[in-house]
């Protein structure tokens, strides 16, 4: 477990800001304690100092993990964010999109999000931006890229991709023998 190096911060941080634009203060500094980023395993873990500092007397190999995991770094040095970043996301997402309850079956199964599927979107979401998918009933069910901006998805075809998945709840069930 170690601090993350300026060059994984400023890699993570932009991924992050991707979503949260700039709330991204708003995850460290927050009411209840300062909150830091650490690494362990090439995973990146959110967690309070509080604990940071509890944690200490623990060796890092027998360290499963600690706090939540925000993501990870791949091989190539790229930061790749986890769904369960999503509930510290969701409530900072600066750009948002609804989809209608047909849909969600499809995202959550790890489909991307087409046209007929989209409920709503943000005013002024740009193209390739990062946004939160809710459900309509404003629940977070993942997140992904949108793939047109607000404008676009207006006059697009019905069956055209709106936004690129990237992970979603879903996950918990397809993938729980590798989230940590």
């Amino acid at each position: 477990m170690r601090p993350l190096t300026e060059e994984e911060t400023r890699v993570m941080f932009e991924k992050i800001a991707k979503y949260v634009g700039e709330n991204l203060q708003l995850l460290v500094d927050r009411p209840d304690g300062t909150y830091c980023f650490r690494l362990h395993n090439d995973r990146v873990y959110y967690v309070s100092e509080k604990i940071l500092k509890l944690a200490a007397n623990i060796s890092g190999d027998k360290l499963v993990s600690l706090g939540t995991c925000f993501g990870k770094f791949t091989k190539t040095h790229k930061f790749r964010l986890h769904i369960t970043a999503l509930d510290y996301l969701a409530p900072y997402a600066k750009y948002k999109v609804w989809i209608k309850p047909g849909a969600e079956q499809s995202f959550l199964y790890g489909n991307h999000v087409l046209k007929s599927g989209l409920g709503r979107i943000t005013e002024n979401t740009c193209q390739y931006q990062g946004v939160v998918v809710y459900s309509m009933a404003d629940v977070p069910l993942g997140f992904g890229v949108a793939a047109k901006s607000t404008q676009d998805c207006r006059k697009v075809d019905p069956m055209a991709i709106v936004v690129f998945h990237q992970a979603d709840i879903g996950e918990y069930v397809r993938h729980e023998e590798t989230l940590t």
